[in-house]
């Protein structure tokens, strides 16, 4: 569930203890049940019409999500829609309707899907979950001065009005670089996938390293072909004859294939350290010998594991791992309508700066439209992610 942190800026004193009192019992509610896995057994039927409404509360809210998409994409759209709804219920029944709209996974669908939700009297829009569906519909929304909770990704699509509550690659490096330059680490060297998730990255790790007074000695870039990575890696690893830290963001099924052509280069992993994003959190990751003591950053799973349990106790099955941005969308709607009034969807209490707990921690949406987030840091063992640096529970003074 939401709560708002404290604070001394954005919400009246009143309404903040309110606030906090609010979600204190779903939460407790939530911690109460006790990986997550794709919801691959059944699929929307194509081109049915998916759109609903849930709840008869007078504060519409537009829901857009990719329920008749083809493939993985409708799956998720469909766990996402019942993650809202289970967030609904928690907060028994609060004076919020729920405008659920297929938006098909593609930007016109979305398009037409945002128009009848503002049509439909929507204050705020919540969703979609592409980035090529963003624009349109911050653009649609925009027209009517109405806010967009987006779930996207690619910070590139935020803007002032268009907030994306999501799990942001820039902030995975920043917390793993901060914690590696907090424990001596000074010296860095990566190998990046070649791809637009790895061109994020890149730039972000730049970024981090330099702030932090560090300094890269080698950085390459590796397409997913175990035969073509030996150069990469062999520049990487005479590079990082110095380095006390490689940077390795990408996922299982790249990452232990890089660890070998970098070992297979002169690298001794057991003598360097090994750091990762929340890509990292991944079974596959903690059973590979070769990464066993590597950093990476992710959210802290707790909050997930409760919330999954809840889940699958009403739906029978387990949720996707976006699901909780579904479920923290909407329990943050249901709270500040609830607490805040009039000015419930304004960008002032949108982007209060100490912002809100949610399922996966802390957050708080930048006036840009991206958001900070509180992470973890874990160490890979045999039983999962090893929690070395916990995820902080409030964010500095500061609005940024």
């Amino acid at each position: 569930m939401i709560r708002a942190l404290k604070t001394e800026s954005s919400f009246a004193r009143p309404r903040r203890v309110w606030l906090g009192a609010l979600m204190a019992g779903a939460l407790a509610a939530l911690a109460a049940c006790s990986g997550s896995s794709d919801l691959f057994n059944s699929r929307p039927a194509p081109g049915a019409d998916q759109s609903t409404a849930i709840g008869s509360g007078q504060i519409k809210v537009g829901l857009i999500l990719p329920l008749s998409a083809a493939g993985n994409a409708g799956l998720v759209g469909q766990s996402m829609k019942n993650a809202a709804e289970l967030a609904l219920a928690d907060f028994k029944s609060p004076n919020v309707q729920l405008l659920v709209k297929d938006g098909g996974g593609n930007a016109q669908g979305t398009q037409q899907a945002v128009q009848q939700a503002l049509d439909e009297g929507a204050e705020i829009i919540l969703g979609p979950l592409f980035a090529h569906s963003v624009g349109v519909a911050g653009q649609a929304a925009r027209a009517r001065n109405v806010p967009v909770i987006a779930f996207s990704t690619d910070s590139s699509v935020a803007a002032r009005g268009v907030y994306l509550l999501s799990f942001l690659p820039e902030s995975d490096v920043d917390r793993i670089v901060d914690y590696a330059v907090a424990n001596g680490k000074r010296s860095f060297a990566a190998m990046l996938p070649d791809n637009s998730y790895g061109t994020v990255v890149e730039a972000a790790f730049k970024q981090a390293v330099a702030r932090k007074g560090g300094r890269i000695v080698g950085l390459e870039r590796y397409p997913l072909d175990s035969a073509r990575m030996a150069e990469p890696a062999r520049l990487v690893a005479q590079a990082a004859r110095g380095a006390d830290a490689i940077f390795i963001p990408d996922g299982a099924d790249a990452v232990p294939l890089v660890v070998q052509a970098l070992t297979a280069a002169g690298v001794v992993p057991r003598r360097i350290q090994l750091l990762g994003t929340a890509l990292w959190d991944d079974p596959r990751i903690a059973n590979d010998a070769s990464l066993q003591g590597g950093w990476y950053a992710a959210p802290d799973s707790n909050g997930f594991r409760g919330f999954s349990a809840k889940y699958r106790s009403r739906f029978g099955q387990d949720p996707v791992r976006t699901a909780t941005l579904a479920y923290d969308a909407v329990a943050l709607v249901a709270a500040l309508v609830k607490t805040q009034g009039p000015q419930r969807f304004s960008d002032e209490v949108l982007t209060n700066s100490s912002g809100f707990a949610g399922i996966d921690g802390i957050f708080r949406f930048r006036s840009d439209g991206t958001n900070d987030r509180g992470i973890a840091v874990l160490r890979v063992a045999p039983a999962g992610g090893q929690v070395i640096s916990p995820a902080p529970r409030s964010f500095g003074a500061s609005g940024t």
